[in-house]
Protein backbone atom coordinates (compact mmCIF):
# COMPACT_ATOMS: atom_id res chain seq x y z
CA UNK A 1 0.00 0.00 0.00
CA UNK A 2 1.80 3.33 -1.12
CA UNK A 3 1.71 6.30 1.42
CA UNK A 4 -0.97 8.07 -0.91
CA UNK A 5 -3.20 5.24 -0.45
CA UNK A 6 -2.57 4.93 2.81
CA UNK A 7 -3.50 9.06 3.27
CA UNK A 8 -6.83 8.57 1.10
CA UNK A 9 -7.84 5.69 3.15
CA UNK A 10 -7.40 8.03 6.37
CA UNK A 11 -9.33 10.89 5.19
CA UNK A 12 -12.28 8.42 4.55
CA UNK A 13 -12.15 7.05 7.54
CA UNK A 14 -12.35 10.70 9.42
CA UNK A 15 -15.34 11.30 7.12
CA UNK A 16 -16.75 8.16 8.27
CA UNK A 17 -15.81 9.25 12.21
CA UNK A 18 -18.04 12.36 11.34
CA UNK A 19 -21.29 10.34 10.73
CA UNK A 20 -20.72 7.86 13.27
CA UNK A 21 -21.22 11.38 16.14
CA UNK A 22 -23.64 12.49 14.11
CA UNK A 23 -25.57 9.45 14.13
CA UNK A 24 -25.20 9.20 18.06
CA UNK A 25 -26.82 12.18 18.52
CA UNK A 26 -30.22 11.40 17.68
CA UNK A 27 -32.42 11.40 20.27
CA UNK A 28 -33.59 7.72 19.89
CA UNK A 29 -29.65 6.49 19.68
CA UNK A 30 -29.29 3.91 22.47
CA UNK A 31 -33.50 2.66 22.07
CA UNK A 32 -31.75 0.12 19.99
CA UNK A 33 -28.98 -1.35 21.83
CA UNK A 34 -27.67 -3.98 19.96
CA UNK A 35 -27.80 -1.25 16.99
CA UNK A 36 -25.92 1.31 18.60
CA UNK A 37 -23.13 -0.94 20.56
CA UNK A 38 -21.89 -1.83 16.57
CA UNK A 39 -21.93 1.45 16.10
CA UNK A 40 -20.02 2.67 19.09
CA UNK A 41 -17.57 -0.04 18.23
CA UNK A 42 -17.41 0.79 14.94
CA UNK A 43 -16.52 4.26 15.91
CA UNK A 44 -14.09 3.16 18.51
CA UNK A 45 -11.83 1.30 15.64
CA UNK A 46 -12.06 4.45 12.81
CA UNK A 47 -11.04 6.60 16.11
CA UNK A 48 -7.53 3.80 16.84
CA UNK A 49 -6.42 4.04 13.03
CA UNK A 50 -6.53 7.50 13.35
CA UNK A 51 -5.08 8.28 16.27
CA UNK A 52 -1.85 5.98 14.83
CA UNK A 53 -2.11 8.11 11.75
CA UNK A 54 -1.59 11.17 13.91
CA UNK A 55 1.30 9.57 15.83
CA UNK A 56 2.63 8.85 12.18
CA UNK A 57 2.30 12.27 11.07
CA UNK A 58 3.72 13.57 14.27
CA UNK A 59 7.22 11.17 14.47
CA UNK A 60 7.39 12.71 10.49
CA UNK A 61 7.56 16.44 11.60
CA UNK A 62 9.30 15.93 14.36
CA UNK A 63 12.42 14.05 12.42
CA UNK A 64 11.59 16.83 9.42
CA UNK A 65 12.66 19.45 12.11
CA UNK A 66 15.91 17.62 13.67
CA UNK A 67 16.65 17.25 10.17
CA UNK A 68 16.56 21.28 9.20
CA UNK A 69 18.62 21.27 12.45
CA UNK A 70 21.06 19.20 11.43
CA UNK A 71 22.07 20.56 8.08
CA UNK A 72 21.76 23.78 9.09
CA UNK A 73 24.48 23.22 11.98
CA UNK A 74 25.95 19.70 10.71
CA UNK A 75 25.21 18.43 13.90
CA UNK A 76 26.03 14.42 13.56
CA UNK A 77 24.68 14.11 16.77
CA UNK A 78 21.32 15.48 15.72
CA UNK A 79 21.80 13.70 12.55
CA UNK A 80 21.97 10.55 14.21
CA UNK A 81 18.56 11.00 16.19
CA UNK A 82 17.04 11.91 12.72
CA UNK A 83 18.04 8.44 11.73
CA UNK A 84 16.76 7.11 14.92
CA UNK A 85 13.66 9.10 13.96
CA UNK A 86 13.37 7.51 10.63
CA UNK A 87 14.00 3.91 11.49
CA UNK A 88 10.98 4.71 13.90
CA UNK A 89 8.88 6.52 11.38
CA UNK A 90 9.59 3.24 8.68
CA UNK A 91 8.17 0.96 11.48
CA UNK A 92 5.22 2.93 12.44
CA UNK A 93 4.39 3.30 8.42
CA UNK A 94 4.44 0.01 8.33
CA UNK A 95 2.56 -0.74 11.28
CA UNK A 96 -0.23 1.57 10.17
CA UNK A 97 -0.57 0.61 6.51
CA UNK A 98 -1.41 -2.85 7.99
CA UNK A 99 -3.91 -2.09 10.25
CA UNK A 100 -5.96 0.07 7.74
CA UNK A 101 -6.70 -3.28 6.09
CA UNK A 102 -8.49 -4.50 9.40
CA UNK A 103 -11.72 -3.01 9.14
CA UNK A 104 -13.90 -6.02 11.02
CA UNK A 105 -14.85 -4.51 14.60
CA UNK A 106 -13.47 -7.78 16.01
CA UNK A 107 -10.25 -6.56 14.60
CA UNK A 108 -9.35 -4.58 17.15
CA UNK A 109 -9.98 -7.20 20.21
CA UNK A 110 -7.80 -9.58 21.68
CA UNK A 111 -7.44 -13.13 20.20
CA UNK A 112 -7.69 -16.34 21.73
CA UNK A 113 -5.21 -18.98 20.07
CA UNK A 114 -5.76 -22.64 20.05
CA UNK A 115 -3.39 -25.42 19.15
CA UNK A 116 -3.41 -28.88 18.77
CA UNK A 117 -1.03 -31.49 17.35
CA UNK A 118 -2.20 -33.47 14.70
CA UNK A 119 -1.60 -37.79 14.41
CA UNK A 120 2.09 -38.74 14.68
CA UNK A 121 2.19 -38.51 18.77
CA UNK A 122 5.46 -37.55 20.41
CA UNK A 123 6.89 -35.94 16.52
CA UNK A 124 2.99 -33.89 16.30
CA UNK A 125 3.45 -32.90 19.97
CA UNK A 126 6.77 -31.40 19.84
CA UNK A 127 5.85 -29.70 16.66
CA UNK A 128 2.44 -27.98 18.40
CA UNK A 129 4.60 -27.11 21.09
CA UNK A 130 7.22 -25.06 18.68
CA UNK A 131 4.05 -23.27 16.65
CA UNK A 132 3.26 -22.44 20.81
CA UNK A 133 6.75 -20.94 20.87
CA UNK A 134 6.58 -19.12 17.69
CA UNK A 135 3.32 -17.29 18.52
CA UNK A 136 4.56 -16.42 22.02
CA UNK A 137 8.06 -14.43 21.29
CA UNK A 138 5.72 -13.13 18.67
CA UNK A 139 4.02 -11.57 21.12
CA UNK A 140 6.67 -10.62 22.94
CA UNK A 141 7.87 -8.27 19.76
CA UNK A 142 4.96 -6.82 20.22
CA UNK A 143 4.90 -6.09 23.54
CA UNK A 144 1.33 -7.98 23.85
CA UNK A 145 0.43 -9.45 27.21
CA UNK A 146 0.07 -12.69 27.25
CA UNK A 147 -1.90 -15.42 29.63
CA UNK A 148 -1.78 -19.26 28.68
CA UNK A 149 -5.06 -19.90 29.33
CA UNK A 150 -4.35 -24.04 28.97
CA UNK A 151 -1.29 -26.46 28.90
CA UNK A 152 -1.45 -30.40 28.86
CA UNK A 153 1.59 -32.20 28.08
CA UNK A 154 2.51 -34.43 25.86
CA UNK A 155 3.63 -37.85 26.84
CA UNK A 156 7.05 -38.13 25.97
CA UNK A 157 7.85 -34.14 24.53
CA UNK A 158 5.64 -31.24 23.36
CA UNK A 159 2.29 -30.65 24.16
CA UNK A 160 -1.65 -32.25 23.36
CA UNK A 161 -2.92 -29.06 23.37
CA UNK A 162 -2.64 -25.19 24.24
CA UNK A 163 -4.98 -22.12 24.72
CA UNK A 164 -3.22 -18.79 24.70
CA UNK A 165 -4.44 -15.75 24.76
CA UNK A 166 -3.17 -12.48 23.39
CA UNK A 167 -3.65 -9.20 24.79
CA UNK A 168 -3.02 -5.83 22.42
CA UNK A 169 -4.66 -3.79 19.96
CA UNK A 170 -5.59 -5.38 16.82
CA UNK A 171 -4.37 -9.21 18.24
CA UNK A 172 -6.97 -10.37 16.52
CA UNK A 173 -6.94 -8.77 13.56
CA UNK A 174 -2.94 -10.11 12.84
CA UNK A 175 -3.84 -13.57 14.22
CA UNK A 176 -6.64 -14.59 12.36
CA UNK A 177 -4.60 -15.08 9.46
CA UNK A 178 -2.56 -18.25 11.16
CA UNK A 179 -5.74 -20.05 11.41
CA UNK A 180 -5.32 -23.48 9.86
CA UNK A 181 -3.26 -26.22 9.67
CA UNK A 182 0.92 -25.96 9.87
CA UNK A 183 2.94 -28.36 8.42
CA UNK A 184 6.67 -29.37 9.34
CA UNK A 185 9.33 -31.23 7.27
CA UNK A 186 12.17 -32.33 9.71
CA UNK A 187 15.16 -34.76 9.91
CA UNK A 188 13.32 -36.14 13.62
CA UNK A 189 14.93 -35.61 17.10
CA UNK A 190 13.18 -38.32 18.33
CA UNK A 191 14.05 -41.20 15.15
CA UNK A 192 17.43 -42.95 16.15
CA UNK A 193 17.17 -43.64 12.42
CA UNK A 194 17.19 -39.65 11.73
CA UNK A 195 14.78 -40.00 9.14
CA UNK A 196 13.01 -37.06 7.38
CA UNK A 197 9.53 -37.06 8.93
CA UNK A 198 6.59 -34.73 8.50
CA UNK A 199 4.24 -33.48 11.20
CA UNK A 200 1.13 -31.29 11.03
CA UNK A 201 -0.09 -29.34 13.97
CA UNK A 202 -3.85 -27.12 13.89
CA UNK A 203 -4.31 -23.54 15.01
CA UNK A 204 -7.38 -22.26 15.37
CA UNK A 205 -7.91 -18.28 15.97
CA UNK A 206 -11.06 -16.49 18.18
CA UNK A 207 -11.82 -13.29 18.55
CA UNK A 208 -12.40 -11.47 22.27
CA UNK A 209 -13.54 -8.57 21.31
CA UNK A 210 -16.32 -6.66 23.22
CA UNK A 211 -19.05 -8.67 20.89
CA UNK A 212 -17.92 -11.75 23.34
CA UNK A 213 -20.23 -10.04 25.61
CA UNK A 214 -23.19 -9.92 23.90
CA UNK A 215 -23.19 -13.69 22.96
CA UNK A 216 -25.85 -15.69 25.86
CA UNK A 217 -25.14 -18.81 26.80
CA UNK A 218 -28.35 -20.43 28.53
CA UNK A 219 -26.84 -22.94 31.61
CA UNK A 220 -29.59 -25.52 30.63
CA UNK A 221 -26.99 -25.58 27.66
CA UNK A 222 -23.89 -26.22 29.28
CA UNK A 223 -22.85 -29.63 30.80
CA UNK A 224 -19.80 -29.08 33.38
CA UNK A 225 -17.38 -31.45 34.46
CA UNK A 226 -14.48 -31.53 37.06
CA UNK A 227 -11.98 -33.30 37.38
CA UNK A 228 -8.10 -33.33 38.70
CA UNK A 229 -5.48 -31.49 36.64
CA UNK A 230 -2.62 -33.41 35.14
CA UNK A 231 1.07 -32.13 35.01
CA UNK A 232 2.92 -29.42 36.60
CA UNK A 233 1.42 -26.81 38.79
CA UNK A 234 2.35 -28.64 42.33
CA UNK A 235 0.12 -30.82 44.89
CA UNK A 236 -2.54 -28.69 45.26
CA UNK A 237 -3.12 -28.77 41.45
CA UNK A 238 -2.78 -33.03 41.20
CA UNK A 239 -4.92 -33.40 44.20
CA UNK A 240 -7.96 -31.41 44.00
CA UNK A 241 -10.86 -31.40 41.44
CA UNK A 242 -9.78 -27.90 40.18
CA UNK A 243 -9.78 -28.75 36.01
CA UNK A 244 -13.37 -27.90 34.40
CA UNK A 245 -14.49 -29.49 31.01
CA UNK A 246 -17.44 -27.33 29.56
CA UNK A 247 -19.67 -28.56 26.93
CA UNK A 248 -21.94 -26.60 24.93
CA UNK A 249 -24.37 -28.90 24.44
CA UNK A 250 -26.13 -27.46 21.18
CA UNK A 251 -22.75 -27.41 19.33
CA UNK A 252 -21.31 -30.10 21.01
CA UNK A 253 -18.05 -27.48 21.34
CA UNK A 254 -16.19 -28.86 24.42
CA UNK A 255 -13.52 -26.51 26.59
CA UNK A 256 -10.87 -27.40 28.77
CA UNK A 257 -8.92 -25.72 31.37
CA UNK A 258 -6.91 -26.67 34.63
CA UNK A 259 -3.96 -24.40 34.19
CA UNK A 260 -5.01 -22.75 37.39
CA UNK A 261 -5.38 -23.67 40.69
CA UNK A 262 -8.63 -22.32 41.39
CA UNK A 263 -11.90 -24.70 40.22
CA UNK A 264 -13.85 -20.51 39.42
CA UNK A 265 -10.53 -19.07 37.62
CA UNK A 266 -10.75 -22.29 35.24
CA UNK A 267 -14.12 -22.04 34.64
CA UNK A 268 -14.26 -18.55 33.66
CA UNK A 269 -11.41 -18.99 31.53
CA UNK A 270 -13.43 -21.76 30.09
CA UNK A 271 -16.72 -19.54 29.46
CA UNK A 272 -14.36 -16.64 27.84
CA UNK A 273 -13.10 -19.39 25.82
CA UNK A 274 -16.29 -21.21 24.95
CA UNK A 275 -17.79 -17.61 24.18
CA UNK A 276 -14.76 -16.46 22.00
CA UNK A 277 -15.47 -19.64 19.93
CA UNK A 278 -19.26 -19.15 19.76
CA UNK A 279 -18.64 -15.78 18.20
CA UNK A 280 -16.38 -16.80 15.80
CA UNK A 281 -18.68 -19.95 14.98
CA UNK A 282 -21.27 -17.21 14.26
CA UNK A 283 -18.92 -14.67 11.94
CA UNK A 284 -17.93 -17.49 10.12
CA UNK A 285 -21.36 -18.26 9.33
CA UNK A 286 -22.49 -14.89 8.42
CA UNK A 287 -19.09 -14.98 6.20
CA UNK A 288 -20.20 -18.06 4.52
CA UNK A 289 -23.92 -16.35 3.75
CA UNK A 290 -21.97 -13.28 2.17
CA UNK A 291 -19.99 -15.51 0.26
CA UNK A 292 -23.34 -17.48 -1.10
CA UNK A 293 -24.77 -14.24 -2.14
CA UNK A 294 -21.87 -13.27 -4.05
CA UNK A 295 -21.61 -15.74 -5.47
CA UNK A 296 -18.06 -17.08 -4.33
CA UNK A 297 -17.01 -20.34 -3.18
CA UNK A 298 -14.77 -19.45 0.18
CA UNK A 299 -13.43 -22.13 2.47
CA UNK A 300 -13.55 -20.32 6.07
CA UNK A 301 -12.65 -23.87 8.13
CA UNK A 302 -9.62 -24.39 10.19
CA UNK A 303 -8.74 -27.76 8.32
CA UNK A 304 -6.76 -26.30 5.63
CA UNK A 305 -3.23 -26.43 5.32
CA UNK A 306 -1.62 -23.01 4.95
CA UNK A 307 1.50 -23.08 5.93
CA UNK A 308 4.66 -25.07 5.13
CA UNK A 309 7.99 -25.15 7.22
CA UNK A 310 11.01 -27.23 5.67
CA UNK A 311 14.48 -28.13 7.86
CA UNK A 312 15.60 -30.75 5.80
CA UNK A 313 16.58 -30.55 3.22
CA UNK A 314 16.67 -26.99 2.67
CA UNK A 315 15.54 -24.29 4.67
CA UNK A 316 11.93 -22.76 3.59
CA UNK A 317 8.71 -21.61 5.59
CA UNK A 318 6.04 -20.85 2.50
CA UNK A 319 2.40 -19.81 2.88
CA UNK A 320 0.52 -21.58 0.42
CA UNK A 321 -2.27 -18.99 0.18
CA UNK A 322 -0.35 -15.91 -0.53
CA UNK A 323 2.93 -17.81 -2.02
CA UNK A 324 5.21 -15.94 0.51
CA UNK A 325 8.35 -17.01 1.09
CA UNK A 326 11.13 -16.97 3.55
CA UNK A 327 14.64 -18.42 3.85
CA UNK A 328 14.97 -18.05 7.23
CA UNK A 329 13.40 -20.83 9.13
CA UNK A 330 14.54 -20.17 12.41
CA UNK A 331 13.53 -16.54 12.41
CA UNK A 332 10.24 -17.31 11.78
CA UNK A 333 10.42 -19.86 14.69
CA UNK A 334 11.27 -17.00 16.59
CA UNK A 335 8.21 -15.10 16.35
CA UNK A 336 8.97 -13.38 12.48
CA UNK A 337 5.88 -13.99 11.17
CA UNK A 338 4.98 -10.50 10.05
CA UNK A 339 5.68 -11.23 6.57
CA UNK A 340 3.16 -13.29 6.24
CA UNK A 341 0.53 -11.87 8.09
CA UNK A 342 0.92 -8.36 5.83
CA UNK A 343 0.82 -10.77 2.84
CA UNK A 344 -2.52 -12.39 3.86
CA UNK A 345 -3.88 -9.28 4.56
CA UNK A 346 -3.30 -7.73 1.96
CA UNK A 347 -4.36 -10.48 -0.55
CA UNK A 348 -7.79 -10.19 1.26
Amino acid sequence: MTSSKVIFDISKRIARIAQLEEKMTAQDFWDHQAKAQETTRALSSEKRIVDEFTKVKTVHEETAILLEMAQEESDEETMREVEKGLRKLTVLVSDLETKSLLGAPEDSGNAIININPGAGGTESQDWAQMLLRMYQRWGERRGFKQNLIDISAGDEAGIKSATLEMEGDYAYGFLRSEAGVHRLVRISPFDAAHRRHTSFASVAVFPESEEIEEVEILDSDLRVDTFRSSGAGGQHVNKTDSAVRITHLPTNIVVTCQSERSQHRNRANAMKVLKARLLQQRLEEEAQKSAEREGEKKEIAFGNQIRSYVFQPYTLVKDHRTNTEVGNVQGVMDGDIEPFIEAYLRRK
